[in-house]
C-alpha cells in the first residue's frame, strides 16, 4: 500500500514539476504574464513548484525503507525519473504540437524502464 502512495504522489508531485519547469514556456499565451517578465515566470515557477515539494517530501518520506516504505533510496530516484519522462512525455505531446517522439526516444525510454527492474532486483 505505501508503494502505491508513494507512486501516486510522485506522478502529482511530477506532473506540477513539469509545469514549474517548462509551463512557464507557454506563458507568453496569456496575457498576464506578457508584462511580468522574467522575474515574473520565475515566481509563477516557484509557486507552482511549492505544491511539487508539498507532495514530493512526503512521497519519499513514505516510500523510503528506512521509514518504514518499501523503497530504497536509489530506487526511489529511478522510478521518480521514469515518472518525470511519462509526465513529461504526455505534457510535451499535449501542450507543444511541434514536438515529436521518435523511434530513439522509445529505445531509451525502454531503457530506463529496465533500470528500474534491474535497481529493483
Amino acid at each position: 500500500m505505501k508503494g502505491a502512495y508513494t507512486i501516486l504522489l510522485l506522478l502529482l508531485s511530477n506532473i506540477f514539476m513539469t509545469f514549474a519547469w517548462y509551463g512557464h514556456l507557454l506563458f507568453h499565451k496569456l496575457k498576464f504574464f506578457q508584462k511580468t517578465g522574467l522575474f515574473g515566470l520565475i515566481l509563477a515557477s516557484w509557486l507552482i513548484a511549492f505544491f511539487e515539494y508539498c507532495l514530493m517530501v512526503p512521497a519519499n518520506r513514505a516510500g523510503f525503507r528506512e521509514n518504514g516504505g518499501p523503497f530504497t533510496l536509489v530506487q526511489l530516484k529511478v522510478a521518480q525519473e521514469v515518472i518525470t519522462l511519462v509526465v513529461f512525455t504526455v505534457f510535451a505531446l499535449l501542450f507543444f504540437k511541434n514536438e515529436q517522439l521518435k523511434w530513439n526516444h522509445f529505445v531509451g525510454f525502454v531503457f530506463l524502464v529496465l533500470a528500474v527492474y534491474f535497481i529493483r532486483k
